[in-house]
Parts: C-alpha cells; structure tokens; sequence
C-alpha cells in the first residue's frame, strides 16, 4: 500500500486500551489517494487491500453498504491491522466490537482513498467483529489480520 500511515493503541505507557496513537502524526486516521507508479500498484475497491504479515481475519473486495463481519475465533492480544480502501462521496466508519475502538475515512468521488491502522490489544476477544458503516455513494474494500 503506497503512502498510508500506521496508527497503535499502546497499552505499555499508561494509555487506557482504543486510545490510537500514530506512530507517524497527531491524526487518528490518515487517508492518501493511491497512484499507480514507481512506488506499487493502484489501490482498488474491487479486490481486498494486502496487510503487513499476520493471518487475515477478513476481507471484503467490492463492498456496498453497512455489514456487520465476524471474526471467526475472534482475535487475540497483540497487534490488530486494518486495512481500508473506498471510492465515492462519503464517509466511512469502521468499529471494532466489542472493543469499540473504531476511525472514520473520507472517501473521494472518482478516487480510491486508503488507510492502514495497527491497533495493540490488551487482551483476546472470543467474540469480535467489525462494523462497517458508510452511505450507499460508496463502495469499498477491507482487510482485517493479526
């Protein structure tokens, strides 16, 4: 993924656990419009964005509407990675539940737009899940690993 920033929750300098912080800047979420060029590949809502090793716990490619995705066997304490590109007039919003840490992404008329956030987990979840939440002006695509 070309040009997108990672944000962390630390859970080892007092910071209570969904309170991100960027590891690169003071924002929550940071969007960049992907080119294709010397750098990688254009970026596209039709198929899933990659992550940065882990196992993938979900994806989605060419997604429409708010869903609800499940993580089967839920997710575990550590790094959490979630990966994000959207196409369309809007905002997007995404929540991890039960955890309730979530970020909005600006989507672009014309443009694909995408972030890539690294939250650290205090500790397992048997059952999570991710909320998508975006008008029906856009499409989009997501993965989710740790």
């Amino acid at each position: 993924m070309t040009g997108a920033s990672g944000l962390l929750a630390s859970c080892t300098d007092g910071t209570p656990e969904g309170t991100p912080r960027s590891s690169a800047s003071p924002s929550v979420s940071s969007s960049v419009t992907a080119e294709a060029g010397a750098e990688g590949p254009k970026e596209s809502v039709t198929k899933a964005p990659d992550i940065y090793g882990g196992k993938v716990l979900a994806s989605v490619a060419n997604g429409k509407g708010n869903q609800s995705l499940p993580l089967e066997g839920g997710v575990g304490s550590g790094e959490l990675a979630i990966a994000v590109n959207c196409q369309g007039k809007g905002l997007i919003k995404i929540t991890l539940e039960p955890v309730g840490l979530s970020f909005p992404q600006e989507c672009k008329a014309g443009e694909v737009t995408s972030t890539y956030n690294e939250f650290a987990l205090k500790r397992s979840r048997k059952d999570a899940s991710v909320k998508v939440e975006v008008p029906s002006t856009v499409r989009w695509s997501m993965t989710i690993g740790q």
